[in-house]
């Protein structure tokens, strides 16, 4: 058994023992939204979270939560359902496990002023809502991967749409959050495949 294969059999196993709820997450298109949805989510560790900005109105978020049972992620859709929020549980939807979570991207050509950065994410608690809180509130996020790989960081990939006259505040951004990042704005494979 290959490393791949492995990862394979570990998500599996986490979505057939309930641990893990996949959610179809419709939530606004503006800045703060997505900070809005992680505190909905509380202390539940966020196993996978597939984004890109597709219009100005609505995002659609495919998300991977830790969770004890198919009753919490009752709980999460009711809250969702509550607070207005449009949710499908595609936990047990084999098309999305297998296909959709590694299709949900494409072009993006109203993500004007779009710069993409790789980073490493400690695997800890709050390591995404730190990001969030210590990036300018007019800064929106045009797209965002990442997956849980039992690592001691994650790999995460996001896209923000970052006026020209803010260049040197998100070099300052970059330095107080203290991630390892890397520039992939000029990446031919997100010129090719993600870029306007």
């Amino acid at each position: 058994m290959n490393f791949d294969r492995l990862r394979f059999v570990a998500e599996r196993a986490e979505v057939g023992e309930r641990r893990e709820a996949i959610l179809a997450v419709t939530i606004p298109e503006r800045p703060g939204s997505f900070r809005e949805f992680i505190a909905l989510v509380g202390n539940r560790s966020i196993t996978e979270f597939n984004y890109r900005y597709a219009g100005a109105d609505a995002a659609h978020i495919f998300v991977g939560i830790q969770v004890g049972g198919r009753q919490e992620t009752a709980e999460i859709l009711a809250e969702l359902k509550r607070r207005r929020i449009e949710a499908f549980d595609l936990t047990d939807n084999e098309m999305a496990k297998l296909h959709v979570r590694h299709l949900v991207g494409g072009h993006a050509p109203a993500a004007e002023n779009e710069i993409v950065y790789r980073f490493e994410f400690p695997e800890r608690p709050g390591a995404l809502a730190r990001f969030l809180d210590s990036m300018s509130a007019g800064w929106n996020i045009s797209l965002f991967h990442y997956r849980n790989h039992g690592a001691d960081y994650g790999r995460v990939l996001v896209g923000m749409q970052v006026p020209p006259g803010d260049k040197a505040e998100f070099r300052r951004f970059l330095d107080r959050l203290g991630y390892d990042y890397v520039d992939e704005t000029r990446n031919p494979a997100y010129r090719m495949f993600l870029g306007r």
